[in-house]
């Protein structure tokens, strides 16, 4: 009987542990946590900038991987802005 009040106590303990510790490992990660772009532009955690590397961009958003900020590809290509002119007759 005492063995298995033990067997009860532990299981318990183990669960209250782990517990704990996912409650920690899902905590936001500190808003001081920043990417850098080649540029030295800072960009939060979540935020999604162009990425220019070697003659290649890309979109990449700001991550956290285990407790380093690391961008991570979104998309290939980044968005760009065109210009189109028209020609309006003046009379």
């Amino acid at each position: 009987m005492k063995s298995l009040v033990a067997l009860q106590v532990l299981a318990l303990s183990l669960a209250a542990a782990a517990m704990v510790a996912e409650s920690a490992a899902a905590s936001p990660p500190d808003r001081r946590c920043t990417c850098r772009n080649r540029d030295g532009a800072k960009y939060e955690l979540g935020q999604v900038a162009c990425i220019r590397v070697g003659g290649i961009s890309y979109m990449a958003r700001c991550e956290m991987d285990l407790n380093v900020t690391t961008w991570k590809k979104v998309r290939d290509g980044c968005p760009t802005a065109q210009v189109t002119t028209t020609s309006v007759p003046i009379h």
